[in-house]
């Protein structure tokens, strides 16, 4: 299968994005496809959400990510008693001015980190429904754009852990990516003991993309090619997620979309002005799998093994493009 002839990015592009993955890497070692997943959901415009058991990075990474680049940055800890008002900001009344006025929450800023986001109550999660969806935030009928770019990397515990709150369908669809770091294997955990942690190399992190920087890759995304017969590929992906029996309910039309997006920022991560295959398996999974419901999955409890492992199970089966 061949590709449509496409003007190549300029190498400085390349550079800016390798720059950003070693950057992250003197951090997050050991973890190559995890970190260039969050580049690639980063230059789709898309939001991360970083599931796994306690002490293997999450915060971590997504202080590394954010620390690399040049943008505004803001932590909420998510835990019962957080309040929306918490998250967006609150309307006072100024006693000088006789007046009231709005004093914005900590979501006005560029990247945003909800560390341990499923131990928020429902009402407090649905206040980032809006802005992860369209960039805004309403606040007594008035609609507030928020920076440009913005990026949410949440952070949760599974949900088997005690004091967590499975996140709703609607809040799973608003991320692009789900992902888990995992263990690192033994000759990485060794040199991260003896290094005495990852705070260190964290607290030594330059920024080496600016907020220019990072529009401009994000605007060169759409111009990553996808092949016709590629693209049929992706929607029987997407089409057999909604009319297999074992699903009852597929992947919206919300969830194709961003799935060719990060197809297409994943090409751009590797250095390719064109998608291939192996970008599609790969990204499957950790873009889809949230956005699906198995019939006999555990509901109370909120496991997401039976999805990925379905999603696996048909791009294994479905027959790749020549």
């Amino acid at each position: 299968m061949t590709s449509e002839p496409v003007a190549l990015k300029p190498r400085r592009s390349l550079d800016k994005i390798a720059a950003l993955q070693a950057n992250v890497e003197k951090v997050i070692r050991g973890k190559p496809e995890v970190v260039q997943f969050c580049i690639a959901a980063m230059l789709a415009k898309g939001h991360i959400l970083l599931e796994d058991v306690p002490g293997v990075g999450k915060t971590t990474l997504a202080h590394a990510l954010a620390r690399s680049l040049s943008l505004g940055f803001q932590r909420i800890q998510f835990t019962s008693d957080l309040l929306p008002a918490d998250i967006v900001g609150v309307t006072i009344f100024n006693q000088e001015q006789q007046e009231f006025e709005f004093v914005s929450g900590p979501i006005f800023t560029n990247v945003l980190l909800a560390d341990e986001i499923n131990r928020a109550t429902p009402k407090s999660q649905s206040a980032l429904l809006e802005a992860m969806s369209e960039g805004m935030i309403t606040i007594e009928k008035r609609r507030l754009p928020l920076p440009d770019p913005f990026l949410v990397i949440a952070t949760q515990n599974p949900v088997e852990h005690v004091g967590t709150y499975p996140l709703p369908e609607s809040q799973l669809d608003r991320f692009l990516l789900k992902l888990t770091i995992g263990y690192p294997n033994a000759g990485d955990e060794k040199q991260l003991l003896r290094a005495g942690g990852a705070q260190v190399a964290l607290e030594h992190l330059e920024p080496v993309l600016s907020e220019d920087e990072v529009r401009d890759l994000q605007e060169q995304v759409a111009e990553i090619h996808v092949n016709d017969a590629l693209l049929e590929y992706l929607m029987t992906i997407v089409q057999t997620t909604r009319t297999h029996p074992e699903v009852a309910l597929g992947v919206s039309t919300r969830g194709a979309l961003v799935y060719f997006k990060a197809c297409q920022a994943l090409a751009m991560v590797q250095g390719r002005d064109f998608v291939i295959p192996e970008d599609i398996k790969r990204l499957a999974g950790p873009a889809l799998s949230h956005r699906i419901l198995m019939k006999e999955r555990r509901l109370m409890r909120g496991d997401s093994s039976p999805e990925m492992r379905f999603i696996q199970r048909i791009v294994s089966e479905i027959a790749v493009p020549r």
